[in-house]
């Protein structure tokens, strides 16, 4: 029996690291630590030492796109220009929400509103997170409205179980999300399981 390839990562929060987790499971490969969690900022300080790392292990680095740039290619180039042999540094275009909007059935059916308020193309929209807000806004579910909302007056983005919620969607391959589904309508996130595809062939 072959012993499945090993990936180290980094990533922004723990959001992102359940869908990068689903990501490489779902192709096989076993997750090994994840690093950062602790915000963009702080994973771009530590780029340089997980690339060195990328010299001899597989590694991948998931970061968010936000308003950084116009689109990833750039932005990739200017952040990590010699990437290692081993490493994948991928790009959310601009949230990691938009790979979850992007499997539109499964993410209505689990906030309970209809599939027309799911957006078709994810990456183009200029808050993914907002978007995500404020179809939660309308679930026919209390708890998700209580929970994905933010209250009123608190002057947070995010309701109180936010991201806890869209975890329990990310983590569930039964009736969550559908990574390969959702890749259809999300380049960067087509890009990003074809190049861990290569990652892992590489490394066999």
């Amino acid at each position: 029996m072959i012993n499945p390839v090993v990936i180290s990562a980094a990533v922004e929060g723990i959001l992102d690291e359940v869908v990068l987790r689903r990501l490489i499971e779902g192709l096989g490969a076993f997750p090994g630590s994840v690093y950062g969690k602790n915000g963009k900022s702080f994973l771009l300080e530590k780029l340089n030492a997980y690339n060195q790392a990328a010299r001899f292990v597989p590694w991948v680095i998931l970061i968010d796109l936000d308003h950084d740039a116009d689109c990833a290619p750039p932005f990739l180039q200017s952040c990590l220009p010699n990437p290692a042999p081993y490493m994948s540094f991928r790009v959310a275009v601009r949230e990691i929400e938009a790979w979850l909007l992007a499997d539109r059935e499964s993410l209505a059916r689990f906030l309970s509103v209809g599939v027309s308020r799911i957006p078709h193309d994810p990456e183009n929209l200029d808050s993914p997170k907002s978007t995500m807000v404020e179809i939660a806004r309308h679930s026919r579910r209390r708890d998700v409205r209580e929970n994905m909302v933010p209250r009123p007056g608190s002057g947070r983005k995010i309701g109180p179980a936010y991201t806890s919620l869209l975890i329990e969607f990310a983590r569930d391959p039964e009736n969550g999300w559908r990574p390969n589904v959702a890749a259809k309508s999300s380049d960067s996130l087509n890009r990003c399981i074809h190049r861990l595809e290569q990652l892992i062939g590489g490394s066999k």
